[in-house]
């Protein structure tokens, strides 16, 4: 591949961050910045050595600039999106890929029409752990998966009272734009789901919404529970994610995932799968059967089992590296496909779109929900103390 020149709409604390990571990738030429916090454009420009763009339009017009990187508020992703497209230029957005289903099919005919591409960052299927969970549900060594979670108790310490995120018109509320990195997970692993129920909490005085939750059915009627509060201190943000079999369960632990622990009763062959799979992990022996004790029901069905193991693999304070390895293998694999038509992505202009369409399900599921002590609208409200 040549080189590929990238022009960068939004100077923030994650623009900033995405150019540290672009700026690593060989035949990657980070050409201009545009945003209107002046202070934030110059601080980018003279850092990376790049030119300053009066405008969205002027970046976007540069024939230097093949790919336009979106990391302004999701309330303008459309409008600059349809302005790097209407340019000629790829594109590559912050997630969500836009606030509405429309204004995204908008987008993709624009880059079909121009056989450009335009897809949301959502780097989460990239993990080589989310990578090593397809495998165990798709091999099915604990059985198969019958349920899973998300539990996001997320830190809202830097989210000031007016911040953009709490403006539903703006971010398109906590689903949209935080949820569908999850979404999008979970689809890498189970394919397609629907929403079938969902609720949302508002914060008093302000009626904010800070917790979401939902509920999705996947294929083969696995049900799995989607919660998002934004009310921890950064000291104790935390993430955990967990799937569970008919013979045990693994949990993923981060919202970038760097840490995983499996628990599960297995046969010899189910533990040399395992051991295959997670080669660099610590295995702790929990039981062992012998005799009567090795056979296990559960369902309806009788299971030939050995032992009871416990595996762990991977460190939280891997966690800022794994996160620019992921930054980096996604738009690796989006220059792929500029260089190369033929190339299959593992993010797709439908993947993107899939993620926002759960997204706006569930706000609207959550919209339309009752519960005791909800506003007019359905939703819970919790008063501050």
């Amino acid at each position: 591949m040549g080189e590929l020149g990238i022009g960068v709409i939004g100077c923030g604390g994650f623009g900033f961050y995405a150019m540290q990571q672009y700026a690593k990738i060989p035949n990657v030429n980070l050409i201009a910045v545009s945003d209107p916090n002046r202070a934030a454009a110059e601080r980018a420009a003279k850092h990376f050595g790049l030119i300053d763009a009066p405008s969205v339009d002027s970046l976007c017009q540069r024939p230097d600039v093949d790919l336009v990187y979106i990391a302004s508020p999701p309330f303008l992703h459309h409008r600059h999106a349809i302005a790097a497209l209407t340019a000629d230029k790829h594109v590559v957005c912050e997630k969500p890929l836009a606030l509405s289903l429309a204004q995204a099919d908008e987008m993709i005919a624009f880059a079909k029409a121009s056989d450009r591409i335009v897809v949301a960052n959502l780097i989460q299927r990239y993990n080589p752990l989310a990578d090593r969970v397809g495998k165990l549900i798709a091999n099915q060594i604990l059985g198969k998966p019958l349920h899973g979670y998300f539990e996001n108790y997320a830190s809202d310490e830097q989210l000031a009272t007016d911040h953009w995120f709490w403006d539903p018109e703006k971010s398109g509320g906590i689903f949209v734009e935080h949820g569908v990195h999850f979404f999008d997970l979970f689809a890498s692993w189970l394919g397609n789901g629907e929403v079938v129920a969902a609720q949302r909490c508002l914060r008093q005085p302000r009626a904010q919404e800070d917790q979401v939750q939902c509920c999705v059915r996947y294929r083969d009627e696995i049900l799995v529970n989607f919660y998002h509060g934004f009310h921890q201190t950064a000291r104790m943000d935390r993430q955990e994610i967990r799937i569970v079999f008919e013979r045990g369960d693994v949990t993923l632990h981060g919202w970038i995932p760097t840490r995983l622990s499996l628990d599960a009763i297995v046969s010899d062959a189910d533990e040399a799968q395992l051991v295959a799979l997670f080669p660099d992990a610590t295995l702790d022996l929990l039981e062992s059967y012998f005799g009567e004790q090795r056979v296990c029901h559960g369902r309806h069905e009788a299971f030939p089992v050995d032992r009871r193991i416990r595996i762990s693999t991977g460190q939280d304070s891997d966690k800022m590296n794994r996160y620019g390895e992921l930054v980096r293998a996604l738009m690796e694999d989006q220059l792929k496909r500029i260089s190369e038509p033929s190339h299959q992505r593992r993010l797709t202009e439908l993947h993107s779109r899939e993620a926002l369409r759960m997204a706006v399900q569930a706000n609207r599921l959550a919209s339309q929900s009752s519960a005791p002590n909800c506003s007019p609208l359905g939703e819970v409200i919790i008063h501050d103390s």
